[in-house]
């Protein structure tokens, strides 16, 4: 059988690791030339080595998606190298936690322009080349992007301008052959939890607690591209997730309740 995605031109940002890197190895075992970016050199190394071990094309486009004119380039070089791109996923992301009245403006902007405005200019400049090729752009968003909890409130955030800037962008492309998918993660075995409230890498701080909700990035990845190829507008995964988001969005008040009395579930916790 044909690969799913022969010839087609792949830009994933934070591709270093984790969803990211699971996402870049899965599309290039299915035909697709993958262009990886991050602001870790190394980690983009690592992962364009392990898809040309197997046989794939891979570029490493180095690129911190809080700099616009870092994102202007990183398009550039991929169409200088591959002549196109099909599909653009934005999926660089950090958590800032700790409680609102502690927390300072700068962290907010950090997250914000990451999170948000990095995904937002990652869709203006890559939209004029997905039109070409009437492609697909996905937002990797989180469980977070219809509920919160206690000391995530600036990630989730986040995650809620991210969902607003998915749901518009999917109407103002109808009828243009581009699509926009929203994806919705839940816990997963990352190194997510170890980048601090600055957007550093920090090996000292503690892994995510793995528990019986968790999914390995490599399903999570295959999921997430399925999604991606059957352009669906939102798609969350993990049956903690499916469950967080329905409550989010049908019962928020007994999320309350529950988040009150009991806590967080799953043990994810947020430093302060």
């Amino acid at each position: 059988m044909k690969p799913s995605f022969e010839g087609k031109a792949v830009w994933i940002t934070g591709g270093g690791s984790g969803l990211g890197k699971a996402m870049a190895l899965e599309f290039a075992r299915e035909g697709a030339m993958v262009s990886v970016s991050g602001r870790r050199k190394d980690k983009l190394e690592a992962t364009v080595r392990e898809i040309e071990i197997e046989g794939g094309q891979g570029l490493v486009v180095p690129c911190d998606v809080s700099q616009e004119e870092q994102i202007i380039v990183a398009v550039s070089t991929i169409i200088k190298n591959f002549g196109r791109l099909d599909i653009a996923i934005a999926n660089a992301a950090y958590s800032v936690t700790g409680s609102i009245e502690k927390l300072k403006a700068a962290d907010w902007r950090r997250q914000f322009e990451v999170n948000v405005f990095g995904a937002a200019m990652i869709a203006k400049y890559t939209l004029p080349e997905l039109r070409k090729t009437r492609g697909r752009l996905a937002l990797v968003g989180s469980a977070s992007s219809l509920a919160t909890v206690p000391g995530f409130g600036v990630y989730a955030s986040s995650k809620y301008a991210l969902r607003a800037l998915g749901q518009t962008l999917s109407i103002e492309l109808h009828g243009s052959g581009v699509s926009c998918t929203l994806l919705y993660p839940g816990y997963m075995e990352t190194e997510f939890a170890q980048i601090d409230n600055q957007g550093q890498f920090d090996p000292k701080k503690k892994k995510q607690n793995e528990n019986l909700y968790s999914w390995s990035t490599e399903k999570s990845a295959k999921v997430s591209i399925r999604a991606i190829q059957k352009r669906k507008r939102e798609y969350a995964f993990s049956a903690l997730s499916k469950v967080w988001c329905w409550f989010g969005a049908h019962f928020p008040s007994a999320l309350h309740f529950y988040l009150t009395r009991f806590g967080i579930p799953g043990g994810l916790e947020a430093e302060e």
